[in-house]
């Protein structure tokens, strides 16, 4: 149990540095580094209200309540200042899965399946501005390939996790893991692209869905259960 929870923690402090968009300045003083937080809590209540269209740099500074120039200090446009936002609510959902997945008494495939996909569901609800950046702000390119990235690095952690966990077999291969993220990304798109609180059959087919195309590459004890 130990070995699985330091490999998942591991990978997670290695992400650390990588969740934080490279196009701003990150503040080093904690002055600074609370005036990042009361931007990025004005933009993620003004994209709740209001829609990413919407928040303008001028709008998330008065939401804010600091000029607009000193929004700039921190963010050269608005399109960082939604990264940020995104990368905050990331970091939350890999805590969120890591929490989740050593919480269960028991490891199977479909166990890790549905604890990592109900763990998105859990931080889907509680940040709505997530969904509209991330889900629904896919057009723009930035938010695109930081999704991406983000699914390439989710894949090679379970990836890492299974295998530590003898849930997968040695020839478990990268691809398969990538694109079980990748098709679990794309349900929870389809699920939320219209409805807040996300279309609950849809996401349930989607667990389904994943689940079977994983199984034929668990070992035993992966289709059997491991005790945590």
């Amino acid at each position: 149990m130990f070995r699985f929870q330091a490999t998942l923690l591991l990978v997670s402090a290695v992400q650390d540095n990588e969740h934080l968009p490279q196009k701003r300045r990150v503040p080093t003083q904690a002055r600074s580094r609370r005036r990042v937080e009361a931007i990025l809590d004005a933009a993620e209540r003004l994209v709740s209200e209001v829609g990413v269209e919407a928040a303008s740099t001028r709008a998330i500074a008065e939401a804010a309540g600091i000029p607009v120039a000193s929004l700039y200090q921190y963010f050269g446009q608005k399109e960082d200042v939604l990264l940020a936002l995104a990368a905050r609510d990331m970091a939350e959902m890999d805590e969120q899965v890591l929490t989740d997945l050593a919480a269960l008494p028991e490891l199977t495939v479909a166990a890790l399946v549905t604890s990592v996909m109900d763990s998105f569901v859990s931080v889907y609800r509680r940040r709505p501005a997530f969904v509209q950046i991330y889900l629904r702000g896919r057009t723009n390119a930035s938010v695109h390939e930081f999704g991406r990235e983000h699914n390439r690095r989710v894949a090679g952690m379970l990836h890492a996790f299974a295998a530590d966990a003898g849930l997968t077999a040695p020839d478990f291969p990268m691809t398969a893991a990538l694109l079980a993220v990748e098709a679990g990304d794309r349900v929870f798109q389809l699920a939320y692209a219209d409805s807040e609180v996300g279309d609950a059959e849809m996401i349930a087919e989607g667990r389904s869905m994943v689940t079977r195309y994983l199984e034929p590459f668990a070992t035993e004890a992966g289709r059997a259960g491991i005790p945590q």
